[in-house]
């Protein structure tokens, strides 16, 4: 038996030792690495890379259609039947077997620079396609940030439930003991407990939002529910109320020249620009540089390999005035099939040439894409203009959100301080009868209100500040408040 409990303690002991170890391991994660593991993972920002690298290989295909285009043929034909035998010009009646082969290259000179506009519409897609990665991330970023903050927020108020909910139960048993003693009526004990229920389901609701916060940030990080998650706290005592926040003019003309979203709509406004000239280039003659190299078989052709002699034939002339017929040495030459090698030597033939193409009716279509351009470039206006329009907005409307968070967080802090003595003030009463548990509980529920209420102005007033900055250039960052 005494082995046995021996034994139990030591697996207990390292049960326990495990466990802390567990929990010392557990990784806390801070808003910055919270930001870029989101980027990092997220399905949002993976599929906007694959556009922008897909606008990539536009670009390079574009530049690469400066290059010639080179072809090469070859073919192999059986002619049944009377045909022209293809190199040598002769008819033949029987099957023939013939091969070509040719290379053809083209090059264009000039297209009315549709090339060159082109080549620079890709590539200001390119730069439009970089600027909307970054206008994810940002928005990612944010995303983080807010969710980051209610989950401080949502620990704050849970610790705040927990402590009030010890309080209520020191008092709960303090009652317990007065009842008891009939100092106080069975009613108190009631009140007392409906409180301590009333806060305990605070309690609960406030672990509830916890969770909820740290599986909504979970899922954006794209962390498995079954991982230990948990976030840093970082020290927020004090808030500068002091910082002097810029206009929403001067935040406005600096964001124009630094965030993605107008960078963007600006380089699609200069691509649209740019197609438009393209398809302008088509009204231009089309001059072309080509040229070919090719040779072939043929399964007809021969080549003489010898005479024959014959001796002295008629010639089928006569002597004048005689009926002597003329003679003459004769001989005969002799054939045999050209050979595959020889012919494909002797039958080269090779071309150059420039050709020259003047559009004059190709059914409107020059006209279309010009017309399709120009609606694509007015269209590119209204997006800028749009997002400028959005981008000031978005600025007027945090600009008011921050200072307006500003004035509410020194409201809720001076309620808080007022009801934080006010409630002292009660508790002495309470404790000496003079007050019964019903107010106590009312007094009570006005200050857990408005700690509350002051938990919730500092984190909005962090956020709407932070989101301020962000517009102005900055990191979202908890570091420097």
């Amino acid at each position: 038996m005494k082995h046995l409990k021996y034994i139990r303690f030591v697996a207990s002991l390292l049960v326990a030792i495990c466990a802390t170890s567990a929990v010392n391991a557990q990784k806390k994660w801070t808003l910055e690495e919270c930001i870029n593991h989101a980027v990092e993972q997220n399905i949002s920002v993976k599929r906007t890379e694959m556009n922008l690298e897909s606008s990539s290989i536009n670009l390079m295909q574009s530049k690469y259609s400066r290059l010639p285009s080179v072809n090469a043929n070859a073919s192999n034909t059986y002619n049944f039947g009377q045909t022209i035998d293809p190199f040598t010009n002769q008819f033949a009646t029987n099957t023939v077997r013939s091969n070509s082969f040719f290379l053809n290259a083209q090059v264009t000179v000039f297209n009315g620079f549709q090339t060159l506009n082109t080549i620079k519409a890709n590539q200001t897609e390119l730069q439009a396609a970089e600027s909307d990665l970054q206008k994810m991330k940002n928005d990612i970023s944010l995303n983080v940030a807010n969710i980051y903050l209610q989950i401080l927020f949502n620990k704050e108020l849970l610790r705040n439930a927990e402590s009030q909910l010890e309080v209520t139960r020191i008092q709960s048993l303090r009652i317990e003991k007065l009842v008891a003693a009939g100092s106080q009526p069975q009613g108190a004990q009631f009140d007392i407990d409906a409180q301590l229920a009333q806060e305990e389901l605070n309690r609960i609701n406030a672990k509830n939002q916890l969770d909820l916060s740290l599986l909504n940030l979970r899922q954006l990080l794209l962390i498995d529910a079954a991982e230990d998650f948990e976030v840093i706290e970082p020290t927020i005592e004090n808030i500068d109320q002091g910082k002097v926040l810029s206009t929403p003019g001067a935040i406005y003309e600096n964001s124009l020249t630094i965030m993605p979203e107008i960078k963007s709509s600006e380089y699609r406004l200069v691509a649209a620009e740019q197609s438009l000239r393209a398809s302008r280039g088509a009204y231009s003659p089309r001059i072309s540089l080509n040229g070919s190299y090719g040779t072939g078989y043929s399964g007809v052709s021969q080549e003489v390999v010898g005479y024959r002699e014959l001796g002295l034939q008629p010639t089928g002339a006569i002597v004048e005035g005689t009926n002597q017929q003329i003679l003459s040495d004769t001989r005969i030459p002799t054939f045999q099939d050209k050979s595959f090698n020889d012919q494909l030597r002797d039958n080269v033939n090779s071309s150059i040439g420039i050709s020259l193409s003047v559009p004059i009716l190709n059914g409107l279509n020059a006209r279309s894409n010009v017309s399709r351009s120009k609606v694509q470039f007015n269209q590119a206006e209204l997006a800028l203009t749009e997002s400028k329009l959005q981008l000031r907005q978005q600025i007027e409307s945090a600009y008011l959100d921050a200072t307006s968070a500003s004035k509410k967080y020194e409201s809720a802090s001076a309620s808080v301080k007022a009801l934080t003595e006010s409630f002292k003030y009660t508790q002495e009463r309470f404790n000496v009868g003079l007050l019964n548990s019903f107010d106590f509980s009312n007094e009570k529920n006005r200050l857990i209100q408005s700690q509350s209420n002051l938990l919730q102005a500092k984190y909005e007033y962090i956020f709407k500040t932070q989101v301020l900055e962000f517009y102005q250039g900055k990191t979202i960052s908890l570091k420097n408040l």
